[in-house]
């Protein structure tokens, strides 16, 4: 591990120059979903192949296609694939992340210009983009530049895969990843990603699952016309009723979902999986200050993980065909839209979820005797994904995290999803890791995005360490 050691001190010797190629790239506003910017991720993505073919890397530029954005119509920005080293003595690491960013204006809340990078005392590099993803994606470059820079043999053959749609759907990605699988990435024989975050703010961590969604429509009409209600109130039956009691009927005030059937098909909690959360970072008054309030369902954190976690969810997230503006206005709208998801968890079928959701709404519809139309649209099925971690690929994860921080790293799963996960997984044949760089409370999509300093540069060691890692690791 000498050469580590070298490694380690040259991260340390450059971590103020580490900041300001940040600084660089948190100032081109690659905001994928503002028409306006389409150029700037154009920008990001051009510098980003630039950089590595400077570091001797090949790189294959992939047009994803056009896209129609707000009635324009735009290229979409290029897929970065790469390729730096082809030993093949050597192993062969995937990484995927994205170089496009949330939108971001000071009017939102920002202290300060989201795309000028702000050092701060307390060792917040605040900056849109900065935790998400661009410091993890610049991490990989670096990593690479500081093994050239110091000597040091690269440890295994990298291959990259970096998008700049991933904060607006990542569109056309999926067809490149399936294109490619036996071409450009033939070979690999991991995957890794680094687009999350530890679970608290002091403890790194593995991620071995994720949680799917299906996205509903719940659509209910009756007359021509929106109606007065002072005139028609008490003599028709009113969509918007209808919607309320449909919506109410799906999930009760304790999160539990109310739709028979619909934990059949979760996955059982084992005993080696109740040892994961003894000792995890995570607290209820960590979360309630993040929160601003105590709005908690359960009593314990074990609880309130395994929620987040490894339980099917749903929610409620709006209604569209209504009345919503300020003032008062007596209208009985004619069609209403409501709109909500399920998170769904090992071994749930998106198709036999959907066809439950259905069922559960023709049948509750059906008890109000209503003379109006309902029907449920289901318009997004993403699948779960979880990985074992006692995969090589995991123990890899876990030595690196000991070497660079000393502690044994949390066994995480997360309550959202990144469905390119699955891809590369079913379409590489490669084991996924997902490695985070950042902490819980960077804000990834909030105001005053940041990433710590300390975070960003361990970070950086920690790339360099797992890949060696996977170098010494028998797959």
């Amino acid at each position: 591990m000498g050469s580590l050691d070298t490694y380690f001190a040259l991260v340390e010797q450059n971590k103020q120059e580490f900041v300001e190629r940040l600084r660089e790239v948190v100032a081109i506003p690659s905001v994928s979903g503002d028409a306006s910017k389409r150029g700037e991720v154009i920008r990001m993505g051009e510098w980003l192949q630039a950089k590595w073919e400077e570091l001797g890397a090949t790189c294959k530029r992939v047009e994803p296609g056009k896209q129609n954005l707000d009635g324009e119509i735009l290229d979409l920005p290029p897929v970065i694939l790469g390729q730096y080293g082809n030993d093949p003595s050597k192993k062969t690491v995937l990484v995927y992340g994205h170089y496009d960013v949330q939108p971001a204006l000071v009017s939102d809340g920002w202290e300060s210009d989201p795309f000028t990078l702000v050092e701060k005392e307390d060792g917040r590099l605040v900056g849109r983009g900065s935790t998400d993803d661009k410091g993890p994606v610049l991490g990989w470059l670096l990593c690479a530049e500081t093994h050239k820079q110091a000597g040091i043999e690269f440890p295994v053959n990298l291959k990259f895969c970096f998008e700049g749609m991933e904060e607006s759907g990542s569109e056309g990605l999926d067809d490149i990843i399936i294109a490619e699988a036996d071409g450009w990435f033939k070979g690999t024989d991991v995957v890794c990603i680094s687009d999350n975050y530890w679970l608290g703010k002091s403890r790194p961590c593995l991620t071995h699952g994720l949680r799917g969604v299906s996205y509903f429509h719940l659509i209910v009409e009756g007359p021509g016309a929106d109606l007065h209600s002072g005139v028609f109130g008490g003599t028709v039956h009113e969509p918007m009723v209808d919607l309320v009691h449909l919506l109410s009927r799906l999930v009760d005030n304790k999160g539990r979902i109310q739709v028979p059937g619909i934990y059949d098909q979760v996955m059982a909690v084992t005993d080696a999986e109740e040892e994961t959360y003894e000792s995890v970072e995570f607290s209820h008054e960590a979360l309630v200050a993040d929160l601003k309030n105590d709005v908690l369902i359960h009593d314990n954190e074990r609880d309130t993980l395994k929620h987040r976690w490894r339980y099917p969810t749903l929610s409620i997230h709006g209604v569209e065909g209504a009345f919503h503006a300020s003032g008062d206005k007596t209208v009985i709208p004619a069609k209403v839209r409501g709109k909500f998801s399920l998170r769904t968890v090992p071994n749930m079928e998106p198709r036999k979820v959907a066809e439950l959701v259905t069922k559960f709404l023709d049948d509750e519809f059906a008890k109000l005797g209503s003379k109006n139309r309902m029907q449920v649209v289901e318009t997004h099925g993403g699948r779960w994904w979880y990985s074992s971690p006692d995969h090589p690929n995991f123990v890899a994860g876990a030595r690196a995290v000991e070497r660079v921080f000393g502690v044994k790293p949390d066994l995480t799963r997360e309550g959202g999803s990144i469905p390119v996960t699955l891809t590369f997984e079913e379409n590489v044949k490669a084991n996924v890791l997902l490695l985070p760089m950042g902490a819980a409370d960077d804000g990834a999509h909030s105001i005053n995005e940041k990433v710590d300093k300390r975070n960003y540069i361990e970070g950086i060691k920690l790339f360099g360490a797992y890949l060696h890692e996977i170098a010494a690791t028998d797959l």
